[in-house]
């Protein structure tokens, strides 16, 4: 039987020094997602140089240092404070994807981005992604706040008046054609509920109602996702066609055999594999470093997965602990269909690779998210560390000074 050690630290009780591992599991995923960054760095400068110039890379370097600040801000705030803002943040997602849905024209046949004509570097907002960050800490501090009456469905206080706040705003999704968007924020939901303790029979119930719900959306209201949906069973069939991404990315994968073609090298980026650069991207990482880097590339984001769980679990509280569940759950989910989609286990969705495909609004909510995160784990290790460093700094801002004094 395991010993428990339990150690005090500014008044706060821990066991089996939970405050320790904290820290280490914050330094670690802040080091795997820096390792991700510049892998997917490298390889976007890789793909689309030879199409684009240095553009998409030179943006995309300009995403991440915004979502460095981002994420910067989120540690020095920490969740509590961010958290205070959940439903101000709700509203604005909404009002943003309904800007998306009516003031802007479809791009591909998707509703999906609000574009800023800034001179010499245009803006593409996606307000999808900023809604995945809004419903993660609007629903884990609602579900936090009534943990006892999860098992009581119909309460006032129960679960549907969240999950239908959260509804609206995917509903919102819907309207922009973001089917994906939409399904990853219903699984992230269901994970929130599940680890909230509300009875399986309910969540249950909603799938099965769900499933057939989506089933008929896609056949009867949606011909394109349901020619997507057949084609990857079988997209050698109709290779020109609605089967050409996959055709071209299984191709990808069977020219780089284990250990690739060599960087820079893919023949397929040329044209041939549409969305190389973003959606696709480690379709030419398989081409171009092979099987064996696809394997370490899995194993890195399993191993961000594993480090958000383990900083979810010893988090000091059920909201930090919900909280976690929700940003790993987003990461890790896009990660797993990205990698289903290019490989032919998933039927072919729009879902960019984390930290890896190009994409300024995905690269800003990831990096926030790990902000997020890391807050979560300081906290389990220096209670009230945020306001500790927010004395530290103003003691070294000159007209700050006297507001620490003060204080």
């Amino acid at each position: 039987m395991q010993n428990i050690i339990i150690t005090e630290k500014n008044g706060v009780m821990f066991e089996n020094g939970n405050e320790d591992r904290s820290g280490w599991y914050a330094f670690w995923m802040v080091l795997v997602t820096l390792l991700l960054i510049f892998f997917g760095c490298t390889m976007l400068y890789s793909t689309s140089y030879g199409i684009a110039g240095a553009k998409y890379f030179s943006n995309q370097l300009i995403w991440c240092g915004a979502g460095f600040v981002s994420a910067s801000l989120m540690v020095f705030l920490g969740y509590k404070r961010v958290s205070n803002y959940a439903v101000a943040m709700i509203i604005a997602s909404i009002i943003l994807l309904a800007i998306a849905d009516f003031c802007f024209p479809a791009i591909k046949g998707a509703h999906r981005w609000i574009k800023i004509p800034i001179p010499g570097f245009p803006i593409n907002i996606q307000p999808s992604e900023l809604a995945k960050l809004a419903v993660a800490i609007f629903f884990s501090k609602y579900c936090a706040e009534r943990l006892r009456f999860m098992d009581s469905l119909f309460h006032k206080n129960g679960p549907l008046p969240g999950v239908g706040v959260c509804a609206l705003v995917c509903l919102f999704i819907v309207l922009g054609k973001d089917l994906g968007t939409t399904i990853l924020v219903a699984g992230v939901m269901t994970a929130v509920l599940f680890c909230a303790g509300i009875k399986l029979r309910w969540l249950l119930m909603v799938i099965g109602l769900g499933g057939p719900l989506l089933f008929l959306q896609i056949k009867y209201f949606s011909p394109m996702r349901w020619a997507r949906l057949t084609s990857f069973l079988d997209p050698f069939k109709d290779a020109q066609g609605d089967g050409y991404q996959l055709a071209n990315s299984f191709l990808a994968f069977g020219s780089g055999n284990w250990f690739g073609i060599g960087f820079s090298q893919s023949r397929l980026k040329a044209r041939y594999l549409p969305e190389a650069h973003t959606d696709f991207i480690l379709s030419i990482t398989g081409e171009e470093l092979g099987f064996i880097t696809m394997i370490a590339i899995i194993i890195v984001y399993m191993t961000f997965i594993i480090l958000g769980v383990k900083i979810s679990a010893a988090a000091r509280s059920r909201h930090a602990m919900l909280l976690g569940l929700a940003l790993t759950s987003i990461i890790g989910m896009q990660a797993v269909i990205n990698i289903g989609v290019v490989c032919g286990a998933f039927p072919t969705k729009g879902m960019p690779a984390p930290f890896i495909s190009y994409g300024g609004s995905n690269m800003l909510m990831c990096l926030t998210a790990v902000g997020l995160l890391v807050s979560i784990a300081m906290e389990t290790a220096i209670p009230d560390y945020n306001n500790d460093l927010s004395r530290w700094l103003k003691s070294k801002i000159p007209f700050l000074k006297k507001t620490v004094e003060n204080e």
